[in-house]
């Protein structure tokens, strides 16, 4: 594949493995001398001073640690009722990025849901423990429970900042931090983990190339999302499995680089060094996004990413209903390769859409869901043999 100008990245190299056989002796000075230890200090703070942290700066409410769903008004008031009865509540987590200015690692839904009770956002809701309490603000509870919820803290644990020597030790600190502390409890997604440890140019963009209407069509994402309880209830769109959809297209347009191993890794290594992409290659990789789906969408329908089967009672081929990433995988890196000539593909377009029908009837093996390398290349190669048949492209 044409990659543009400056798109090209150094990754994919095998790793040279260092010889981890040390004696007791290093061993020990290793721990002596404190070389991978986190440096922390604790600290709690009253509920009715977090407004004003906040306000003041001192909290960096990082959106890229927060999960796509948020918490709703019912999780938010269990919390604050959580705190009228006094059930301990886990401390946060917080990076001291410089004297008393602190990024929140892990509890940014706990800090938001009390800076949001303090400014009367929203009303309890759902109370089981203090049902008699459920419509009210902040501002409109009896005095006594208003110093009662004064008079509690949330219990923080800070990194401090000389555990790193410098902005890459940060960066591995907080993301072994980060993972250690969601090891536990609701799973999060690849993507997920992606979009708190490795944000950048080239993750902000995948989130907002996420957003493409036809690409939502393509996957059956609702055009205006829509939350209960701070869930939407599509997987695709709260796990932000769309937003690794957009990176894997990128990423696969140098699959050739892959050497092995999990896809999750292969995607890592290109989100972390895609990041540093100059403005001029990620508007070009933005324009092939854009223009590949629209494409597809057009030759192929809202279906398109539908796999084809042959039905046992009538024998005919008809489409499942989900969308795979395997279509959309062979699709965009096959499509891609044809935008400078879009107007043919749009003029031969039921023929493209007949050989590549035909792919399923030929080969049904061709698009089971297998994701190696090879099988990737492959489902490519098929794709694009297809269309070079319907316009007339056959070396």
């Amino acid at each position: 594949m044409k990659l543009f100008n400056g798109e090209e990245l150094n990754i994919g190299k095998d790793k040279v493995e260092t010889d981890l056989k040390i004696s007791f002796e290093e061993i020990s000075k290793k721990y002596r001398q404190g070389q991978v230890r986190i440096v922390t200090e604790q600290a709690r703070y009253p509920l009715n001073t977090i407004v004003g942290m906040i306000n003041e700066g001192n909290y960096k409410l990082n959106p890229t640690f927060q999960r796509r769903h948020r918490w709703g008004d019912e999780r938010k008031s269990k919390l604050i009722e959580s705190f009228i009865i006094n059930v301990p509540i886990p401390p946060v987590f917080l990076y001291e990025i410089s004297y008393s200015k602190y990024e929140v690692m892990d509890g940014l839904q706990r800090i938001t849901a009390i800076y949001e009770f303090y400014n009367d956002k929203f009303k309890l809701t759902g109370l089981q423990q203090w049902p008699e309490l459920n419509g009210y603000s902040y501002s409109e509870l009896p005095e006594v429970i208003r110093f009662g919820i004064d008079r509690r803290y949330l219990s923080s644990i800070i990194l401090l900042q000389e555990t790193a020597k410098n902005e890459l030790e940060a960066r591995n600190m907080k993301q072994l931090v980060f993972e250690r502390l969601n090891s536990g409890g609701v799973d999060l997604s690849d993507q997920e983990i992606r979009n708190a440890l490795y944000d950048g140019k080239l993750n902000q963009m995948c989130i907002k190339l996420s957003s493409n209407v036809s690409f939502r069509k393509l996957f059956n994402i609702p055009l205006n999302i829509e939350t209960k309880n701070g869930i939407t209830n599509n997987i695709l769109y709260d796990k932000m499995e769309d937003v690794e959809l957009v990176l894997r297209f990128f990423a696969f347009r140098q699959i050739e680089k892959w050497t092995g191993g999990y896809i999750k890794k292969f995607l890592d290594e290109y989100l972390t060094s895609g990041n540093d992409y100059t403005e001029e290659v990620l508007n070009q990789l933005k324009d092939s996004f854009n223009e590949t789906v629209e494409v597809i969408y057009d030759i192929m329908g809202a279906s398109a990413f539908k796999l084809w089967k042959n039905t046992r009672n009538t024998n005919e081929m008809k489409q499942s209903g989900t969308p795979t990433k395997v279509l959309y995988d062979a699709f965009m890196l096959a499509f891609c390769q044809y935008i400078d000539r879009k107007n043919k593909l749009k003029e031969k377009k039921h023929e493209i859409f007949q050989n590549i029908k035909s792919l399923f009837e030929t080969d049904p093996n061709l698009f089971v869901s297998r994701f190696n390398k090879n099988d990737i290349v492959k489902r490519r190669n098929a794709v694009i043999v297809a269309i070079d048949k319907a316009i007339g492209e056959m070396k």
